[in-house]
């Protein structure tokens, strides 16, 4: 049986393994976020949200997403 190999990465401060080659996309969709009511950070820069297909995610990145919340 091949063993699959994994990586960690820190989300919003919390650390987490991942399969090894996980898109940013893949991580989104796993845990059901809403990419119209956030913002994506990723080793402190913000991303633009059309390249989120195309970003492999490696071992020790860090990501940060914040929720918008409306009211008045």
């Amino acid at each position: 049986m091949k063993k699959i190999k994994k990586i960690k990465i820190k989300l919003n401060g919390r650390v987490k393994s991942l399969i090894l080659d996980s898109k940013l996309s893949d991580l989104l969709k796993h845990l059901k976020i809403p990419l119209k009511k956030v913002a994506i950070e990723l080793n402190e820069e913000i991303i633009d949200k059309k390249k989120i297909n195309k970003i492999k995610l490696k071992k020790n990145d860090k990501i940060e997403i914040v929720h918008f919340i409306g009211g008045g």
